[in-house]
């Protein structure tokens, strides 16, 4: 009678309800009731007739987003933004990690009309402010952008060209017209001169014309570049091999975080990260880097490692240093493929940025190297003469090693002098001081400075040997083929041998047996033909030890369990022919 005064109920007739039933399905739950003698199915709620309408589409949603996540670590996983991405389509596109975005399409959670909504007035005007390219390219999740879906479509094929054809295959080597058999000509600035690290990486084209890099010429393929831009990495192919890179940006950068629209009062951040130091976004941005190297890429790692440390400032402690920090050691203690961790020329290693690189957190893997002109410790000399050589120590040794100086100081301790005498052989002392102390700053740098060099690391075994530039193309082509043979040899080796006989030092040992080479521990360019020459040979070896592990198995399992083994071998007689049962006793016989 008065329908502007709400209502209490939904309510079905019995003749309704019994449209909404169908044999044991019930798109309808009802609870029965009587009003006024007239019996009422109250609706408490409704299932529905079809599928996709609420809860499901979730459940399927999860579904997918487990699969991506295990796809991920188990193949090669890209996405190609085209369209809008919302909500899960959004978390997929992070779940497969590798994602293009083509601009002008956003990756958002929620949209702009729904998010306006919600604050109760217009702060956005278009999704692209919330998901666009110059958010999500600069904060990582989009890996690279395009400009349309064709290009997105050639980078992927590129970024395949990179990837074995299957899990566990070797990775494709690709003709190469930048022969590995070359110096390096691009040479980084001396001393501590701020450059850009792609140069070192793929070269640099100059005036009087290319100076190559590392790498081949052309080759090197950026991705995450727009986010955590203190940190560079790609992919680049060495005479060929596809390598995984991480290089570090020495120059200062800035890092801008824009204003949020729906906060009157916020402002755009602009901050400066120095070169050469982990921040939380940089640190974060190896770790992931080097997660898809390792997850369905399976690509070996190139480390150009160039840092002064983290920086442990109280913003960055706030913002996570330390567990993006440990991300990167998480990274590398499951990294699967052969790591090179180079200190380039000029370069420098030190204190905790050392730590979470060194060969010792995956030493199957891993390997170091440092260029003669490159410097590791745990201090800079600057903060290892400010700790341990401070100016009393300096006055010390000038003291000892100065005659004059010295001379002072011994007259100031004698007794019987005058007030006039003691004041002027002071300021004599504290003339010689003044003229002298620069000298022994630098002498005492210089001291601090010789600890920190390639000698004393091998010495200290900290690193593997240690390298000149020029020639570091040569070592690393030759190095990363024995290597990459290697590890596909050594692999194949550990499935055919029982799990209680596996041994990576005792299959080395086998290996260096059966090439017979002089020095196989360092000769690699013959040990890498060695192996490439002799597949069937290896291969054919490979095959015997399986048969010899199936023994060792079959009488492990008789040890074990005599009468059960001996009722499995009677089992297997039984299923053979007549013939081949007759080989199998006369051979038992024989045994």
């Amino acid at each position: 009678k008065r329908p502007e005064a709400g209502f209490e109920y939904l309510y079905l007739t019995p003749e309704k309800k019994a449209r909404f039933e169908d044999g044991a399905l019930k798109h309808v739950i009802t609870k029965e009731m009587k009003v006024e003698g007239e019996v009422r199915h109250v609706i408490t709620t409704i299932v529905g007739s079809e599928e996709g309408l609420g809860v499901e589409c979730l459940k399927g949603s999860g579904l997918i987003a487990g699969e991506t996540a295990r796809a991920y670590e188990d193949i090669f996983t890209i996405t190609l933004v085209t369209c809008r991405s919302v909500g899960i389509g959004a978390y997929l596109v992070r779940l497969g990690q590798r994602a293009i975005q083509i601009e002008g399409q956003p990756i958002i959670l929620t949209g702009a009309p729904a998010i306006n909504k919600l604050l109760g007035r217009e702060v956005y005007t278009s999704n692209l402010q919330l998901g666009g390219t110059q958010i999500m390219y600069k904060n990582g999740v989009s890996h690279m952008t395009a400009n349309d879906d064709f290009e997105g479509v050639s980078k992927i094929v590129k970024w395949i060209s990179f990837v074995p054809d299957k899990k566990g295959n070797p990775v494709p080597i690709s003709p190469s017209a930048d022969t590995w058999d070359r110096e390096i000509a691009f040479f980084p600035p001396a001393g501590k001169a701020p450059y850009d690290v792609r140069h070192l990486i793929a070269g640099q084209d100059t005036d009087s014309g290319f100076l190559s890099g590392l790498f081949d010429k052309n080759s090197f393929e950026e991705s995450l570049g727009g986010w955590a831009r203190t940190v560079v990495v790609g992919r680049a192919r060495l005479g060929g091999i596809p390598v995984g890179v991480i290089g570090v940006e020495t120059r200062s950068v800035e890092n801008v975080s824009p204003a949020d629209p729906a906060n009157p009062d916020s402002i755009e951040q602009v901050t400066m990260e120095a070169g050469g130091v982990w921040y939380p976004n940089s640190a974060f941005k190896t770790a992931q880097a080097i997660r898809d190297f390792n997850h369905g890429e399976q690509l070996p790692l190139m480390i150009l490692a160039n840092w002064r440390g983290f920086s442990g400032g109280q913003r960055d402690m706030y913002n996570e240093v330390l567990k993006y920090g440990s991300y990167i050691v998480d990274a590398l203690v499951h990294y699967e493929q052969p790591v090179f961790v180079y200190i380039p020329p000029f370069g420098e290693l030190r204190g905790g940025s050392w730590v979470v690189v060194d060969p010792t957190i995956n030493p199957q893997m891993m390997e170091m190297y440092a260029d003669e002109e490159s410097r590791g410790g745990v201090l800079e000399p600057e903060g290892i003469v400010g700790i341990k050589y401070r100016k009393e120590r300096q006055l010390e040794t000038m003291a000892r090693l100065d005659p004059v100086y010295g001379d002072l100081k011994r007259k100031s301790q004698e007794k019987g002098m005058s007030l006039e005498q003691q004041t002027a052989i002071k300021n004599q002392m504290t003339e010689r001081e003044t003229l002298l102390l620069p000298v022994y700053l630098q002498i005492s740098l210089q001291y601090a400075d010789l600890h920190d060099r390639a000698g004393r690391m091998k010495a200290k075994d900290t690193i593997r040997m240690p390298l000149q530039w020029a020639q570091a193309r040569r070592f690393f082509y030759w190095r990363l083929r024995r290597r990459l043979n290697e590890e596909y040899v050594l692999k194949r080796m550990a499935a055919a041998q029982p799990k209680e006989l596996r041994s990576r030092g005792g299959s080395l040992k086998t290996l260096e047996a059966w090439s017979a080479l002089p020095r196989f521990g360092f000769n690699d360019q013959e040990v890498a033909v060695w192996y490439e020459e002799n597949r069937k040979t290896i291969h054919d070896k490979i095959e015997a030890m399986k048969s010899e592990a199936v023994a060792y198995d079959v009488a492990a399992l008789m040890r074990s369990n005599k009468n059960g083994g001996l009722k499995g071998v009677a089992q297997v007689l039984g299923m053979l022919p007549v013939a081949e049962k007759e080989e199998v006793l006369k051979y038992l016989r024989n045994a």
